[in-house]
């Protein structure tokens, strides 16, 4: 699937529902951060071997990511999508918490 006809890209439910947690490596300048590296003022430190996207910790209401651009549901873009953490490059519209997080932000299941 191409990037331009991703689903994703008019969605956003998962950066709205699921916590984002990742090792500080991935941070800008850290050893294991792909393009710039997720910037620290976008993150929550948890432990120091853990960190967290702002914005995802929340619970009960819709949330959103810090990186989140855009209106969930319609059109949303990642202002970090080059170099967006581990957690975000491994979730796929395939894994089934996709359209649980749908179903959290009142947006109907993708089809199977």
């Amino acid at each position: 699937m191409s990037v331009a006809s991703s689903p994703c890209q008019s969605c956003g439910a998962c950066c709205a529902s699921l916590r984002v947690d990742f090792h500080p490596a991935e941070l800008a300048g850290g050893a294991f951060a792909w393009g710039d590296g997720v910037p620290l003022a976008m993150t929550v430190p948890l432990t120091p071997a853990l960190v967290r996207m702002r914005g995802t910790d929340a619970t009960g209401e819709v949330t959103r990511c810090v990186a989140l651009d855009g209106e969930i549901g319609v059109a949303v873009s990642c202002r970090i999508y080059h170099g967006r953490p581990s957690p975000c490059r491994e979730f796929d519209i395939e894994h089934p918490a996709c359209n649980r997080a749908r179903r959290h932000c009142g947006l109907p299941p993708l089809a199977e």
